[in-house]
């Protein structure tokens, strides 16, 4: 089960993240999405939990807590729609 952490700080790195996720069960991955031009965090993550017990028992218990002086938004993480083709429709 994946679980989207939101509102991360900046200076949250992958290894701070996966500590604070840890105690839950077995992370299998363990991700903060950057920034693709300037390498900087874009303030929201991801964790993947081997057990949909741990993930449910980590996102019960870390939404609403504070990592890093910032309040995290934890829920599950839902697959985004593919991105429509910006130019389909705009054709002449």
């Amino acid at each position: 089960m994946k679980l989207f952490v939101g509102n991360l700080s900046w200076n949250t790195a992958e290894e701070d993240l996966r500590d604070a996720f840890s105690r839950f069960g077995q992370i299998d991955e363990c991700r903060i999405i950057t920034d693709r031009d300037t390498g900087r965090s874009r303030g929201f993550g991801f964790i993947t939990y081997a057990d949909p017990d741990s993930a449910q028992a980590a996102m019960n218990e870390m939404n609403g807590s504070e990592l890093d002086g910032r309040s995290l938004n934890v829920n599950e993480a839902k697959e985004r729609a593919p991105r429509r083709d910006r130019d389909r429709g705009n054709r002449w």
